[in-house]
């Protein structure tokens, strides 16, 4: 697969991006600013690389934070109605870039420092994080040739149980292609009667997007009612003949900037986005990324990352970034399934045969 040809490009991607925003977090500060330093970052730094690319580069997930019970896809346009972070919230950062198509997208936690407040943080917060942890590392230890997606799903459904959390429903890890950053091969992040994914074995010379949500609550999303959709994708086998002027304006665009891969309406034209996106979405021109919300309350931790596969070795592109300072009343040290899943090699020594270990008991 091409997209392993330049392993130690897209490693460097997001990362200076990522640490730009972060290190912009701090009380009183707009979610609406940092979106757009991340995206203003994203495009500033494709510049600097791959110098030869003049327009094939750029953002494949724009820079989206959610606070607290906010799952994701919150990427605020100037015009909403401002929100602002506070000491002790639960935030999370999630953005991508491309070159040429190939994709590295990554999304981390972390609790915004407050006034007085005593470390380590405790209770829900703590579990709900170190539960989200411990399954994005599981999942990285399980992306070796002969292991299963299934496999993963239920990980990440034992480290919500030993933390006392829910894995949240709905969300998908993807297997990734060029210019293609929700591939067939899809990772359950919770398995219902309703929701089902085939089995498969994960293969040499794959990439992975891992996104991991879990929730103090139930793990049930719902759209919230005062925040309107601003993330979409070009959904590139529909087509309509449009009828008015903006949206033609603004779906040629869309084609031009963003043929395949995630936007924010942040991006387009202000003066026609608003008009023209009404009719595009009302043809299914593009597909929607609605901000969706878990219980007022409740918290939301995720982590996200992109990993290649290689015949011996899984390669985690992005980070390490630091981790919320928390202690958590539970502990995996007595679950001998998810202990032997962290025990498998990321690398494994080419002179031993790799066989995939059965982590299922």
């Amino acid at each position: 697969m091409v997209y392993l040809i330049n392993t130690k490009m897209p490693a460097q991607w997001p990362i200076r991006c990522f640490l730009a925003v972060m290190q912009n977090v701090k009380p009183g500060v707009s979610i609406h600013d940092l979106c757009e330093l991340g995206d203003r970052l994203i495009e500033e730094q494709v510049k600097l690389i791959c110098k030869k690319v003049k327009k094939e580069k750029g953002i494949a997930y724009p820079t989206c934070i959610s606070l607290n019970n906010c799952v994701g896809h919150l990427s605020p346009l100037p015009e909403d109605p401002s929100i602002v972070i506070k000491g002790g919230d639960v935030l999370k950062i999630d953005l991508g870039v491309h070159i040429l198509g190939f994709i590295a997208t990554v999304a981390h936690t972390f609790i915004v420092p407050a006034e007085g407040e005593i470390l380590p943080h405790t209770g829900k917060k703590a579990d709900v994080i170190c539960a989200a942890h411990y399954a994005a590392e599981c999942a990285l230890h399980l992306l070796r040739p002969g292991h299963t997606n299934t496999e993963v799903t239920q990980a990440i459904r034992k480290c919500a149980d030993i933390f006392h959390v829910n894995p949240v429903e709905g969300v998908l890890s993807h297997e990734m292609k060029q210019n293609c950053i929700d591939a067939n091969n899809v990772i359950l992040n919770r398995e219902e009667i309703d929701q089902h994914a085939d089995e498969f074995k994960f293969e040499a010379f794959q990439a992975y997007q891992i996104d991991i949500l879990m929730s103090t609550g139930e793990g049930k999303t719902r759209e919230g009612p005062n925040t309107r959709t601003t993330v979409f994708k070009r959904a590139v086998d529909r087509t309509y003949q449009l009828k008015v002027q903006a949206s033609r304006d603004i779906l040629r665009e869309i084609n031009a900037k963003y043929p395949c891969l995630l936007f924010s309406l942040r991006s387009l034209d202000a003066k026609k986005r608003r008009l023209g996106i009404s009719e595009i979405v009302k043809h299914e021109l593009v597909d929607s990324y609605p901000v969706l919300f878990e219980k007022e309350g409740e918290t939301i931790a995720q982590f996200k990352f992109t990993a290649l596969i290689l015949p011996n070795q899984t390669i985690k592109l992005g980070g390490p970034f630091p981790l919320p300072h928390v202690s958590s009343q539970y502990s995996i040290e007595k679950e001998e399934s998810i202990i032997k899943i962290l025990s498998l090699p990321i690398a494994v020594d080419k002179k031993k045969k790799d066989v995939a270990m059965d982590v299922s008991k």
